[in-house]
């Protein structure tokens, strides 16, 4: 059999190709109790959750399946439940209980939707842009609708639809496998169809990130952060919000991220790899290098910051050995 080594060896992949056949290969051969193999080749598995953390979320898992029990072919009670699997890391459990839903529902776009959220969890982003790719055709002749949070936010007001988080996860899967443009696109056409501030500066700051590293100038790419304000009401994504911040120029680098952290491993990855790219496009590859570097070290592995942190090292990597 052709492994990854010999192929790469042999010359016959790009980084991209690469990243397709690694994703393939991982999910063949996990061992028991690994949710994932990161792009550097480690075994990831379900994250440590604070003791009333875990006993919270496997409350309101239990009662999803209960709800389940009742109704057993209800799509949102099936979605529910791998939601709630998933928030307790496992993530591949989530997957096979989407993928037993999409036998009863095929047609039904938000299954496709949160099984891609969770194929780019396991580092399989050539299967989540297909399920995201799917999941936008089934949506585009629907009424949008407000997606309900599973974790709510202070306010508990939901901040994002399903057109915005399919365009929103088809981005980010692009972006991790450094398919800039593409990438841009579908940010695009999230920030688009953004209906609040909070996912307005979510999709702003992808987007731009997805502008400057697909080969866009500052200035060209500048002119998506015209509408971006200090004032803005942000309710939950504030580490996008000050980024964007800082991109502008209206932030000072060091009011971003403390030399402690934040005390959120989510926001020390977001800031962090925030932070990073920011230098990566200003020329400072080492200050970029060693943040994305602490990023993961920092463990977080769900998180999107320590994921696209991961995919600019393996990148890195690649690149040194001579892999485009």
């Amino acid at each position: 059999m052709l492994t990854v080594a010999i192929l790469r060896r042999m010359g016959f992949l790009t980084a991209t190709a690469l990243i397709a056949v690694s994703e393939t290969i991982a999910a063949q051969r996990l061992p028991p109790g690994v949710e994932a193999i990161s792009l550097l080749g480690e075994q990831l598995r379900a994250p440590a959750l604070p003791a009333g953390t875990r006993t919270e979320f496997e409350a309101r898992l239990a009662e999803a399946q209960a709800e389940l029990d009742a109704r057993p072919r209800d799509a949102d009670a099936l979605i529910w439940v791998g939601r709630r699997t998933a928030y307790l890391g496992r993530y591949r459990e989530a997957i096979a209980i989407y993928t037993r839903a999409l036998a009863i529902h095929p047609n039904d776009p938000r299954l496709y939707r949160h099984r891609g959220h969770r194929w780019i969890t396991v580092r399989e982003f050539g299967r989540a842009i297909s399920d995201l790719n799917r999941a936008a055709r089934l949506a585009r002749n629907q009424p949008d609708a407000v997606e309900p949070d599973g974790i709510p936010n202070a306010r508990g007001i939901p901040t994002s639809t399903l057109w915005t988080n399919i365009t929103y996860h088809l981005g980010l899967a692009h972006y991790l496998r450094g398919e800039f443009t593409q990438a841009a696109q579908h940010f695009g056409e999230c920030r688009t169809h953004a209906g609040n501030p909070d996912m307005v500066v979510a999709a702003t700051y992808w987007h731009y990130l997805a502008q400057r590293r697909g080969g866009a100038s500052a200035a060209d790419a500048r002119e998506l952060l015209e509408h971006i304000r200090a004032d803005m009401d942000i309710i939950e994504n504030r580490s996008y919000h000050r980024l964007l911040l800082l991109f502008k120029g209206l932030l000072p680098l060091d009011s971003i991220l403390p030399a402690g952290g934040t005390g959120s491993q989510l926001e020390d990855a977001t800031l962090g790899y925030g932070v990073a790219v920011w230098h990566l496009m200003e020329g400072r590859e080492q200050q970029a290098m060693e943040l994305f570097r602490r990023v993961l070290a920092g463990g977080n592995w769900p998180a999107f910051g320590y994921l696209a942190a991961e995919a600019e090292v393996a990148r890195t990597i690649n690149r040194e050995r001579g892999i485009r």
